[in-house]
């Protein structure tokens, strides 16, 4: 039976309640849940970053059913409408079976065996002629954290070069940058606890409602309670998300660093600011890092006043004045983010400003207030920003170029210290352009589809074929399979053990349910057993277990600001999750960071705390203080002119996840958005002659495509929104690859367009 998007949609907010029971309410979902022979197994969600416990339903072992956790903290046995359908996934059709090796342009089934031996050849001549740092490992923020470790160990620690990446670079590393930057050291300061606790929620470039559904059912259940609760929006499109907003400003696309500027000067202007918290928590620092003066911050802020903001942004300058009052009145405030503040040319500097707000009130460390940015993946965070998976990390959050964390690594993993080399790798835009220029002749890709993700990807399509491709996959064909020499199939989610590590620094445990289907194999047994083909015999013998790796990795954070001592496999059986630092396996996780209660805080010696409500402690702070940041505005890296006058941006939708080789596996999702489209703003389609459901050819400097034009009052003016989800249109072919020089965080949100009808 097909469901419309619209019933689909309604239906979901009727599913998302009845989650936690496992009723069966939309076509396609389980009517098992009180079979007899069904077992649950407490777990974690396998999308996107909030961390939502599920209970997976086993019979005869398929897995049959999925339903919420109702004693996770995170989600309340609620579930957003994909997680229903996830248990579709696991024995989809398009789950990769066996191994394969391209001969002669064609795959032919191997043995995992073989593919290992061939593979770990193929990576040795490659290592002996032309050096460690010809080959890559690049991976994801959905891979589980011990196998993250597995590759950061054969790569960084024994192949000896860093040039190790994941996708969360493409998503995350602005925040990481604004945190680092601003705070002292990455992730939120405090956890979702703050939601039911808050007056006012700041949302920015985030179509929370779809993105992110149950932060938003949190959100609006909180406000519903709670009428006085403020939410004001800063996005340049209407989202489902504005069904609960107070106030929306719609920025031009890029443009919206002048606002949080003027915001600053509101709140500075009119008396919100909290002077003794900032003289006794923050130095105020120029956009070269020098500390300046209160005074030389407001000079600064003339700059940017409501009605220079308005010039610069397209945004009303009453609407800035309002969302400043709405901020500075309220007792505490939470704001939250992602892509759209992210993925920019200054990316880590909207970041900075944003946190700004929060040291300017003194609206942080204290319930109901914090600068908390949301994460597009299940383990963004635990695999790649805490495990180290980026190419200037080590696991632990430590740094490959500081000679005490190098020895550290190298002691653990029992490799020569001079294996680990001081110079950070190559990040990901900088990876894949020299796999093009042939630097880098050997690539193990992990989880994840590069081919159609990367921004501009169509320019980095030549690389993949000329050089030597391992894909480690659950699924087959992607973009990226195509271009693959080699072809490893890997366990999927319920069939492997595990940690995942969310948005709130909480770290969960995932049980295997199942065993993996045909030859397919645990991504971190394929790195532990092609290391040990590779002649790392010594280094790889003693990880039998994921327990094994876990409780190494646990070494690498003793002792640091995100310490996991006490997260043991044990305790994370059997609780929900815990959020760090963790110091001990009696420590009941810590919910504020760098203030009374926070362990880290609370051993600091007295002297360091007196007068202190807060210490920022993280090793890119200084003298316990935070940074609020001079950043000035500046335009994306491709802005609207006379020819290209439009703006693109991309995002995801409520039913579909990536590049779907998940969400596309259930007939249920894929009705109900079955093809990719673009929305116009009706203003621009009347200019245009474009009715609803025309085609029309969006051009970028970099490539055209056409889509069907949905023609609806969501994008601001001037704006067009994609969808990027499909194979037969990778709207990120248009995509600008321009990136932040800090993070290197690609521009996918604004690039310059054409559009006409088809």
């Amino acid at each position: 039976m097909a469901v419309s998007r619209r019933d689909f949609l309604k239906s979901t907010a009727a599913a998302t309640a009845a989650a936690s029971i496992g009723v069966n309410l939309l076509p396609g979902m389980s009517n098992q849940v009180f079979a007899d022979s069904m077992q649950w197994h407490k777990s974690v969600c396998r999308y996107c970053g909030v961390g939502c416990g599920v209970m997976i339903g086993e019979k005869n072992g398929n897995i049959v059913s999925v339903k919420g956790d109702s004693e996770n903290t995170i989600n309340k046995g609620h579930l957003c409408v994909k997680a229903f359908y996830l248990h579709k996934a696991v024995h989809a059709q398009t789950r990769l079976h066996h191994a394969m090796i391209k001969k002669d342009g064609e795959f032919k089934k191997v043995s995992v065996e073989e593919a290992l031996e061939f593979t770990a050849k193929k990576f040795n001549e490659i290592r002996k002629k032309h050096g460690g740092n010809a080959l890559a490992f690049y991976g994801s923020g959905q891979a589980e954290t011990e196998e993250t470790y597995m590759a950061n160990k054969l790569f960084k620690g024994c192949i000896g070069t860093n040039n190790v990446e994941g996708n969360p670079r493409l998503c995350m590393a602005s925040a990481v940058g604004g945190y680092l930057t601003s705070l002292g050291a990455d992730e939120p300061a405090g956890t979702y606890e703050d939601i039911e606790q808050t007056e006012m929620f700041l949302l920015i470039g985030s179509n929370t409602a779809e993105a992110h559904p149950i932060i938003f059912e949190r959100i609006m259940s909180h406000k519903n309670k709670n009428p006085n609760v403020k939410i004001v929006i800063i996005d340049p499109r209407k989202t489902p998300t504005d069904q609960v907003a107070d106030l929306h400003l719609f920025p031009k696309p890029g443009f919206d660093l002048p606002i949080f500027n003027a915001i600053a000067h509101v709140l500075i202007k009119e008396g919100y600011a909290d002077k003794d918290f900032v003289e006794k928590h923050a130095f105020i620092k120029d956009n070269k890092g020098n500390a300046v003066t209160f005074e030389d911050y407001k000079t600064f802020l003339e700059d940017y006043t409501p009605d220079k903001a308005a010039k610069i942004s397209g945004t009303p300058a009453n609407d800035i004045i309002k969302a400043a009052r709405m901020f500075g009145k309220s007792k505490t405030a939470m704001s939250m983010w992602t892509m759209g503040l992210n993925q920019r040319q200054r990316g880590v500097w909207a970041n900075n400003l944003v946190t700004n707000l929060h040291l300017l009130t003194g609206k942080i460390g204290v319930p109901g207030s914090d600068s908390f940015s949301l994460t597009g993946q299940p383990n963004a965070c635990g695999g790649v920003r805490e495990g180290g998976g980026l190419c200037h990390l080590l696991p632990g959050h430590h740094l490959v170029a500081k000679e005490p964390h190098r020895k550290l690594a190298a002691k653990i993993w029992d490799v020569p210290y001079e294996n680990i080399q001081p110079k950070p790798g190559k990040h990901t835009v900088a990876m894949f352009s020299a796999l093009n220029e042939g630097q880098i002749k050997g690539i193990y890709i992990m989880c994840t589809n590069p081919a159609q993700s990367l921004p501009n990807a169509s320019k980095y399509w030549k690389g993949l074929n000329d050089q030597f491709v391992v894909v480690a996959e659950s699924f087959f064909p992607t973009m990226t399979t195509k271009y693959a020499d080699v072809v490893l199939p890997a366990a999927f989610w319920t069939e492997k053990e595990g940690v995942y590590g969310c948005t709130e620094r909480r770290s969960q445990y995932m049980p295997k349910v199942k065993d993996a289907q045909g030859d397919a194999q645990w991504d971190a047994y394929l790195l532990r057993d092609l290391g040990k083909k590779m002649g790392f015999e010594k280094e790889f013998t003693k990880y039998e277990t994921a327990q094994d790796m876990w409780d190494e990795y646990r070494l690498f954070t003793k002792g640091t600001d995100m310490d996991l001592t006490g997260a043991t496999y044990d305790r994370l059986k059997n609780l929900r999750g815990l959020t760090w630092p963790i110091p001990d396996e009696n420590h009941p996780g810590t919910y504020k960071r760098y203030t009374k209660n926070d362990p880290v805080f609370d051993n600091l010696p007295a002297e360091k705390r007196a007068g202190r409500r807060m210490y920022f402690y993280g090793p890119a702070a200084s003298e316990g203080k935070a940074s609020i940041w001079m950043r000035p505005h500046e335009e994306p890296a491709e802005p609207t002119d006379a020819e290209f006058s439009y703006a693109m941006t991309t995002g995801r939708i409520l039913e579909h996840w990536h590049t779907l080789t998940m969400t596309g596996t259930s007939p249920e999702l894929v009705r109900a958005a079955p093809k990719p489209y673009a929305e116009i703003n009706p203003a621009d389609a009347r200019k245009l002659g474009v009715a609803n459901r025309d085609m029309v050819e969006l051009e970028s400097r970099r490539g055209k495509m056409t889509f069907e034009a949905r023609v609806i009052d969501r994008p601001a003016p001037g704006t067009v929104f994609v969808p990027w989800h499909w194979e037969e249109k990778p709207i990120n072919v248009l995509c600008n690859d321009a990136f932040d020089p800090g993070s290197k965080e690609p521009e996918y949100k604004v690039a310059a367009i054409k559009v006409r009808k088809a």
